[in-house]
């Protein structure tokens, strides 16, 4: 429920925070904890991103919804990138979906792992993010703090090679070493320092890439051409998919989803051509 309480109490004025807010106003609906009078009050105001619903409900004599007890960045988090995945079209977005409940239930605050990759990268690809996503952009800014960064290191270092190996991290929003608990789903923030290459590899889970940043470079298969794509254009890998990312001239920064098989480890794919793309320029 604080997660819910967390959304309806998403902040006045930014983009796409009085849908937000009218999201959380239905589940509560739903579970009969608000009138059908206060979620009309909560569907008009959300095409007004600055409009309070409270002061609303107060003119009208309304009850006024409940305050969520903690303020977690994380909860806003989750819900601004929830809001963002349900939007996207793509191969995968049933599956993607029956993950992400409305109320990812209480949270736990996180003991902060930093990140050198995340402090050097993290604010320019916030900042280019802002200018399309507001919302989103704000509310990964306010969490990272509060986020367990991680360098994946189950990858043989010569095979991944040294750039991708000192040049990425990720941090897990639901499901994994996060926040908000999940079986077998993870949903979290994936971010590459420009122009490294995330060499050929492969895994068991069903995977949602999600840009934020580009354009950047993908290929589903060694040897096939290289694709460039632009930010916001979602990837689906299905399990056992090749595929790599060349990142661009800016950081590479995604929401990633894996739907199941979530503690199958990936596996490099060796392919020829590394050395080549490496030097390659996208955008």
């Amino acid at each position: 429920m604080t997660g819910v309480l967390n959304l309806l109490h998403a902040p006045l004025g930014q983009p796409g925070s009085g849908r937000l807010r009218y999201g959380a106003a239905m589940a509560l609906w739903r579970d009969g904890l608000i009138s059908a009078e206060v979620l009309e009050v909560y569907r008009i105001a959300s095409a007004h991103d600055a409009r309070d619903p409270l002061d609303v409900l107060a003119r009208l004599g309304l009850p006024l919804p409940p305050k969520p007890p903690v303020d977690l960045p994380t909860a806003r988090l989750y819900g601004a990138a929830r809001d963002y995945l349900l939007r996207l079209h793509h191969p995968g977005a049933a599956e993607v979906r029956a993950g992400l409940p409305a109320d990812p239930g209480p949270g736990r605050v996180m003991t902060p792992r930093p990140n050198a990759v995340a402090e050097r990268w993290l604010p320019e690809a916030c900042r280019l993010l802002s200018a399309s996503e507001p919302l989103l952009a704000g509310a990964i800014a306010a969490a990272s703090g509060a986020l367990s960064w991680i360098t994946y290191d189950a990858y043989p270092r010569a095979a991944i090679g040294e750039d991708f190996a000192a040049g990425h991290c990720f941090a897990s929003i639901l499901g994994g070493d996060a926040p908000f608990a999940a079986d077998d789903f993870e949903l979290g923030l994936f971010l590459i320092a420009p122009n490294v290459l995330y060499r050929d590899h492969r895994h068991a889970a069903p995977e949602l890439y999600a840009p934020l940043t580009g354009p950047h470079g993908w290929r589903f298969r060694p040897g096939r051409p290289l694709i460039v794509k632009p930010a916001h254009q979602p990837v689906w890998n299905p399990p056992h998919q090749p595929h790599f990312t060349k990142v661009g001239a800016v950081p590479f920064l995604s929401l990633f989803v894996w739907t199941r098989d979530v503690n199958e480890t990936a596996q490099v794919i060796a392919a020829d051509d590394w050395a080549m793309l490496e030097g390659a320029a996208i955008g």
